[in-house]
């Protein structure tokens, strides 16, 4: 059924008319412009009507109240992102604060330490500034309890001055023979040594005793709970042994003095002690608060009452640490092998370091590829106070750098700010060398000062600063050393290039050039010096210095060969089946062991046969057999370099030299 109709129609719209009319739009008030509430000038102004907009304006928001100070903790490289978060603002409010101040920065963009700071100041923040490594070590500190702190083996480090027997000590304790593998018999980079006492592990870390080891001395106080003094019995307090005293008092580290060489008829431990006593470290037996122990390594005497008083005086101190952190620690020693790659011995101190952990150390970042312990075998975990070998560096660090595990990005990201900074202030160092005309002119004024350029190359990283620090302390008033670089590993073409073209000799400490880089030192006339004890170095530069480098040693490159494969001798140990890359072998002539470049042993070659025949030499392209005299360890792949050894005066080596420039 359909609904009814309307009782009336609506009217038919007029031809050009609408059928309904639109209402006029109401006149809208004007209302105050936004901007002119916050202060900023109006671009297009709008006339007003008196009285028009005063509900408006008695509307206008007041000034936001000052935030409360708040304390923030700023690490380098910190990015807007996260100093937002940390402040507890948007972002976007502190890309305008920079934006006014002529700063344009994206939200990820890394700030450096200053401008960080001043930011947080404008938002109330406190600000404290601290390295990435500091503030995990903060954040894991909070959430440590007592229950989650574990004992933890001692950490002992053996100090002396040189060639008081610390290795040899340490040699007895561990029933290994370390000092005779060290050059000249004396330690040049720090070892560190896990060693089994009644059930229970202690950590010995050796350090070097040559005065111009100091700053590797320094670093193995800092990572140290307890030092051991080595004082030999008959040579008495010595300049280093003072030394020791002060880093480890420095450091805040009780002291067990051990006096060593008792066995000698000249000993006399008495003395020391009253030496020592002067020193500030009074014997326990006459009233004091120092332990020492007689002992002698050779002998093996008192070698358990030493582990016994170290075991006493870690359980006193209570050492514990927290095996489920992140595992934290120190760079001992780093170098750079041919076949792994930049590796790295470091000492946990605190966490547990597992395989496949990222990590920073510096401005080096890295993953754990494969752990080695000090006795070179393979590792899956470093609990607490263990020294590893690590593999999986993209560089070598810096001896003395803190090492912290933490996640891949963040890693990445402070490693590429430090990197940065370091090369800005390389770029400022080397612009800073170059001197105006005005400097020129007051040089040429004062006189003649010659400055000697020097290259160093070292076995590894402490080493090279060693060298670096000590060998500018030899300058004179007529001859200024300069260092032009340095590096870890064989000397390379790279190197001698280098040296060439600033006038510098190369010093390689530990290390040989490789052959290329030995025949373009040749051509180029780059003197290499080689050496492996560090006080050679400083007395052949000053000898050359004051022009006393009377006995002129030459050496002269005879052959290299390298060994395919090795034979035991009943009778005659091991024989290194060789094939002559280079030059000639000689029998009875001096040679070198080289494996990745670097010097692993140098005697003398007292057998070569060619088939079943006695060879007096062998030339390029033959195979032999040869053996070095004393040595049993030759390994595939090694190179035997063959060289001789002749002694002139300092007339002749000139006269020499002069004869051939002549010749040219």
């Amino acid at each position: 059924m359909l609904p009814p109709l309307p009782d009336k129609m609506p009217s038919k719209a007029e031809p050009g008319k609408p059928l309904y009319t639109r209402k006029p739009p109401q006149r809208q008030r004007p209302a105050i412009d936004k901007r002119e509430i916050e202060g900023e000038r109006k671009l297009h102004p709008t006339r007003q009507r008196p009285g028009a907009g005063r509900s408006a304006a008695a509307a206008v928001i007041a000034p936001p109240e000052p935030r409360p100070p708040r304390e923030v903790t700023i690490t380098e490289g910190i990015t807007i992102r996260e100093l937002a978060e940390k402040l507890d603002v948007r972002a976007k409010d502190l890309l305008k604060t920079l934006l006014d101040r002529g700063v344009f920065a994206s939200i990820n963009q890394a700030l450096d330490v200053p401008t960080a700071t001043t930011l947080a100041e404008a938002f109330s923040g406190v600000v404290s500034v601290v390295s990435l490594e500091e503030e995990m070590v903060l954040e894991v500190a909070k959430e440590e309890t007592k229950e989650s702190l574990k004992p933890r083996p001692p950490v002992v480090t053996v100090m002396g001055h040189v060639d008081h027997g610390k290795t040899s000590l340490l040699d007895a304790i561990r029933q290994a023979d370390v000092a005779a593998g060290e050059a000249g018999g004396i330690t040049q980079h720090i070892g560190a040594y896990k060693v089994i006492v009644n059930d229970r592990s202690v950590v010995f870390v050796d350090t070097p005793g040559h005065e111009a080891f100091t700053r590797m001395r320094a670093r193995g106080a800092k990572v140290t709970d307890i030092v051991v003094l080595v004082v030999a019995a008959d040579d008495g307090v010595m300049p280093q042994t003072k030394e020791a005293i002060d880093h480890a008092k420095a450091a805040h580290v009780p002291i067990i003095v051990a006096i060593n060489k008792i066995d000698k008829p000249e000993a006399q431990p008495e003395r020391v002690k009253r030496q020592l006593t002067e020193l500030g470290l009074m014997p326990a037996e006459w009233g004091g608060d120092t332990e020492f122990v007689e002992v002698s390594a050779k002998q093996k005497k008192g070698i358990e009452k030493l582990l016994e008083i170290i075991l006493l005086v870690a359980d006193l101190r209570e050492l514990k640490a927290n095996p489920d952190a992140p595992a934290t620690g120190t760079v001992l020693e780093s170098r750079v092998d041919k076949g792994r790659g930049p590796v790295a011995t470091v000492l946990v101190q605190n966490g547990t370091l597992n395989a496949g952990d990222f990590f920073i150390c510096g401005s080096v970042f890295g993953k754990v590829r494969a752990m080695f312990d000090d006795r070179g075998r393979a590792a899956k975990t470093a609990p607490p106070s263990t020294p590893v070998e690590v593999l999986g560096l993209q560089g070598v660090p810096e001896a003395g750098d803190h090492f912290q595990v933490t996640d891949e990005a963040k890693a990445r990201h402070i490693v590429e700010y430090r990197q940065s900074k370091q090369r800005d202030a390389a770029m400022a160092r080397s612009s800073g060398g170059r001197i105006t005309l005005d400097q020129l002119h007051e040089q040429l004024k004062a006189g003649d000062v010659k400055e000697l350029g020097i290259v160093i190359k070292a076995d590894v990283q402490g080493s090279v600063e060693v060298l670096s620090e000590m060998l500018p302390k030899l300058s004179t008033d007529l001859v200024k050393l300069k260092i032009i670089g340095s590096g870890v590993g064989a000397v390379t073409e790279n190197d001698v290039l280098l040296a060439s073209a600033s006038g510098a000799i190369i010093i390689a400490f530990g290390v040989r050039p490789d052959r290329k880089a030995a025949d373009l030192a040749q051509q180029e006339h780059v003197d290499i010096r080689t050496h492996n004890i560090i006080y050679e170095v400083s007395d052949e530069i000053k000898k050359a210095m004051e022009g006393l480098l009377e006995p002129v040693i030459t050496e002269t490159y005879l052959g290299r060969a390298e060994v395919r494969d090795t034979f035991r001798v009943k009778g005659a140990g091991t024989v290194a089946g060789c094939y002559v890359v280079d030059g000639i072998l000689k029998r009875d002539a001096q040679v070198r062991v080289i494996r990745d470049g670097a010097v692993i042993y140098t005697s003398k070659l007292n057998s070569l046969k060619r088939f079943k025949d006695d060879a007096s030499e062998v030339r390029t392209g033959f195979e032999c057999g040869a053996g070095v005299a004393n040595f049993n360890d030759v390994k595939v792949g090694d190179i035997l370099e063959c060289f001789s050894i002749t002694k002139m005066s300092a007339a002749e080596a000139a006269g020499q030299g002069a004869g051939a420039t002549g010749k040219k």
